[in-house]
């Protein structure tokens, strides 16, 4: 049975994180990953026999065998595993609450853990309602002009009739923003404050006419 959260207490203190650059989870998003690396299948091998949380975060800064960390990052659980021919694991991350490092500790492990603080995150535990000013038309429109410009394409009637979290929260860690950001999509403080964020990304991106960059999601 799903491990339930309800305040940000009942989350563990210790993490191991998934540096991941250009990526993003947010809370009850689901994020499919391919993971390959030795020590990666170590660290979903861990969270398999615990209570399967896995901190996704995105490096920023160090050097290349040991990548600074963001802040921030998300704490996701493994809500589907599967394991193919060739050794690799396929997860899916459901996202729980966002955290704060309060500090990377030593660890034995080949990968990195730190001690996360959620309680600047509490509200993620709580589905928010759907909120009475958001411009939805307004927000499409912008996201119409990003996906003309660059030449994609979603489905109109899941967007038009999905709740504002799953709208924004889904666009926020599909689209392929650079990944200062995703960052900022991620710290943005609530809901509303990242569907203003969002929406002002869409618009300055429809708006650099002229490069010719075609991105499909993935």
């Amino acid at each position: 049975m799903p491990q339930a959260y309800v305040k940000a207490s009942d989350l563990p203190q210790v993490i191991p994180v998934f540096p991941l650059s250009g990526v993003i989870l947010l809370a009850r998003g689901q994020l499919p990953l391919n993971v390959f690396e030795p020590r990666y299948l170590n660290m979903v091998d861990d969270a398999m026999a615990g209570d399967r949380l896995i901190g996704l975060i995105q490096p920023m800064g160090g050097t290349r065998a040991l990548p600074g960390l963001s802040p921030v990052g998300c704490a996701g659980r493994i809500t589907s595993f599967a394991e193919t021919s060739d050794g690799r694991y396929l997860i899916t991350l459901t996202g729980i609450s966002r955290f704060r490092i309060a500090a990377e500790l030593p660890s034995k492990s080949p990968y990195r853990q730190v001690r996360a603080a959620f309680e600047d995150y509490a509200a993620d535990l709580t589905s928010p309602a759907e909120e009475p000013d958001f411009d939805r038309d307004g927000f499409l429109d912008a996201l119409r002009g990003y996906l003309a410009h660059r030449s994609m394409d979603i489905d109109w009637d899941t967007a038009e009739s999905a709740p504002m979290e799953a709208l924004v929260n889904s666009l926020s860690m599909a689209l392929p923003f650079e990944p200062a950001e995703k960052q900022a999509l991620l710290e943005a403080h609530g809901l509303m404050d990242r569907a203003q964020a969002l929406t002002a990304l869409l618009r300055i991106d429809a708006a650099d006419a002229g490069d010719g960059d075609v991105t499909p999601i993935q």
